[in-house]
């Protein structure tokens, strides 16, 4: 493996933003903030909208809202009401 071209895979912590559930998993992504996990160590942390916990296929039902109203505004767009 060529040494400088890979860039630095290390542990993160994933925390899904619409339910506040956090997993610690391995990735390449960075960032600025951190936060201390279970071990007692410091991991940066990665806000996601979506992850296992929220999403329906895996949950077997819709936890989410349609907060933005998408179904309006695709209505009010092609003048469907």
């Amino acid at each position: 493996m060529k040494q400088g071209i890979h860039p630095n895979y290390q542990k993160v912590v994933f925390m899904d933003t619409s339910t506040g559930f956090k997993f610690l998993s391995g990735s390449t992504k960075g960032s600025s903030e951190t936060i201390e996990w279970e071990d007692g160590n410091t991991y940066p942390l990665l806000k996601v909208e979506i992850s296992a916990d929220s999403h329906p296929f895996y949950t077997g039902k819709q936890k989410l809202n349609d907060v933005g109203g998408r179904v309006d505004r695709f209505k009010k767009k092609y003048n469907m009401k």
